[in-house]
This record gives C-alpha cells, structure tokens and sequence, in this order.
C-alpha cells in the first residue's frame, strides 16, 4: 500500500456529507487520480451504502467507489472545521464525522484489504487521535506512518 498518493486538508468547511463528497470528487478528478465519471460514482455509492462509522469517541466517514473510476490508488484525508453529517453505514441515523478518508484504488480486491486495514487501525483510538491533533503540515506524514506503513 506504499504507492498510494496521499492528499491531506484541513479547517474546510462543508453543510452536509454531499458537499464534501461533491469536493472530493473534483479534487480527485483534478488531480489526475480519477476518472471524469468519479464525482457521480461515489455520491451514488455513499447514498445506496453510506460510509459514516461511530468508533469509541469518534465517527469517521471513509466514501468510495469502484475501482473503475479510478486512474491511480491514493487517500484523501479530510479534517474538516466541524463535524460533517454522513449517514451510519449501518443504522438509518447520521452522525458527525470529525474525519474523512476517501480511498481511491484501481484493484477491487485492493479496496477490501485497505477497508480492514483502515478500520482495524482506525478502532485505536490513539490512532484518531494523533489525526485530529497533529499539525497540518505533518498531516500527511503521520497518516503514512499511522495508516500505511502498517501495512506495508
């Protein structure tokens, strides 16, 4: 999982989780990672099986789609100013998501090993922590140290 790109934002601003996902997909298609049918492909996916996690303390958001769309594997992590309200991927309710980490991958059996890698890892909660409070500049880094190398 080492090739992935890793594209990092913090203190943006977004209503509800279609904002956040509109802005996803046009970074990502303007970064060169996706395809032009990207933006469509991952708010029809979040809205037939949304994505919003409840951890202990904490709830994430991590949208994706099928690796059809995508040009190259990388990771969008968004630590947005609020929480941003996505709905349960297991439950009818919404909850904030304090992160959201978009996977972008080009094989479909990569995208269910980065699942479980992410939502083992994710449940610790001392590995949430460090990305919500780690400096923005440093961002990127600790989500390779903390997410990636793990599994490299």
């Amino acid at each position: 999982m080492h090739n992935y790109q890793l594209l990092t934002a913090s203190g943006l601003h977004f209503n509800d989780a279609h904002e956040a996902l509109v802005h996803i997909g046009e970074t990502l298609v303007q970064a060169g990672i996706c395809r032009e049918s990207y933006p469509a492909a991952l708010r029809a996916r979040e809205a037939a099986y949304p994505t919003g996690i409840a951890l202990d303390g904490h709830c994430i958001a991590i949208p994706h789609c099928d690796a059809s769309h995508a040009l190259r594997p990388a990771l969008y992590l968004i630590r947005p100013r609020q929480p941003v309200p996505f709905a349960q991927a297991d439950d009818d309710i919404q909850i904030g998501a304090e992160l959201i980490i978009a996977l972008v991958v080009t094989h479909p059996q990569e995208q269910l090993n980065l699942l479980r890698t992410l939502f083992g890892l994710l449940q610790q909660p001392d590995v949430i922590d460090s990305l919500l409070t780690v400096p923005e500049a440093a961002l990127a880094t600790c989500l390779r140290q903390r997410l990636l190398a793990p599994a490299t």
